[in-house]
């Protein structure tokens, strides 16, 4: 089996890339141009695109290419939009143009995000694949549209995408613009002799959260035996406040800290509550996440600890 991986340099692609060749696939992973770890894919670039699919030869294509970070895009909408909406067509376009002129039309694992659901009343939690969709911010948007985009691909031209809607997932090497990666950072930092002040944003939040490794297995998992035109939560079905997490971490980190609220780190459009079902992606491939949220915690706090050994 071969594998054409976009984004293979982000957080969540790194993982995917090793998954996929501990499963046995041969996979091209594809960066960004300049990125000399990988392939160097322009999705804005069909063409660029094209090139990297007649290399692969793929029967998979897993598009992760993305601008994921939530302040980003409130900040700068624009550029959100054309990566993720844009660059998704001109992944399709390839694709098209591939299975056109004699190779075989690869399927595509589109991963999306749970972000599209937006806010929803607590009665509708655990959230499920068939709720109607109300991104409240850009990026949310963005990928609502992309996913419109591929199952008007589906019914029109035949391409065969299955949808990924991850929730919240955290590991090793995440970046720390986002929350847990953040905590873990500064507490290796007071830990290493620093100053025992935190900045934390909203810790009253409670979200669904899967180590990064489980969401991986879950996306391989979905392009051997997902359904064609479908789309299936990536999730834990538990959800955790935010709260807990830095009290975990902190336990793990075994220092004394003062906690103090942030308001740079409130986002306007965040949700009290986020948690889905992974009730679909489990009855079609059997898929059970095995990292625990403890063990994964851990594992973030020992990697950032590192940054700062002597």
């Amino acid at each position: 089996m071969r594998a054409l991986v976009t984004g293979a340099s982000g957080f969540a692609g790194r993982y995917l890339v090793d998954e996929l060749r501990r499963s046995g696939y041969d996979v091209l992973a594809a960066g960004g141009p300049g990125d000399r770890d990988a392939f160097p894919v322009d999705v804005l670039d069909t063409a660029a695109v094209r090139a990297a699919l007649d290399l692969a030869q793929p029967d998979v294509v897993f598009h992760l290419a993305a601008q994921t970070f939530v302040p980003d895009a409130l900040a700068s909408p624009m550029p959100t939009y054309v990566t993720n909406v844009r660059g998704t067509a001109c992944v399709c376009e390839a694709i098209r143009g591939y299975a056109k002129d004699g190779g075989a039309m690869p399927r595509l694992l589109f991963t999306s995000s749970a972000e599209v659901y937006g806010h929803a009343p607590p009665d509708a939690f655990p959230l499920r694949e068939a709720r109607a969709l109300a991104p409240a911010n850009p990026y949310a948007a963005s990928k609502a549209a992309a996913e419109m985009l591929l199952l008007g691909e589906f019914r029109s031209f035949g391409l065969d995408v299955v949808i990924a809607r991850a929730f919240n997932h955290i590991g090793q090497g995440q970046s720390d613009r986002f929350v847990v990666a953040n905590f873990a950072k500064q507490l290796a930092a007071i830990a290493a002799g620093g100053d025992p002040l935190m900045h934390v944003g909203n810790l009253d939040a409670r979200r669904d959260l899967t180590d990064v490794r489980d969401v991986a297995r879950a996306y391989v998992a979905l392009a051997q035996r997902g359904a064609a035109g479908e789309t299936y939560n990536v999730c834990s079905g538990s959800a955790t406040p935010i709260r807990d997490v830095l009290r975990e971490l902190i336990v793990l980190a075994r220092v004394p800290v003062e906690v103090r609220d942030d308001p740079q780190r409130m986002r306007p459009s965040d949700v009290p509550l986020f948690v889905g079902d992974a009730a679909k992606l489990k009855a079609a491939t059997g898929w059970e996440p095995h990292v625990s949220l403890r063990a994964s915690l851990r594992d973030i706090y020992e990697a950032a600890r590192t940054e700062y050994a002597p």
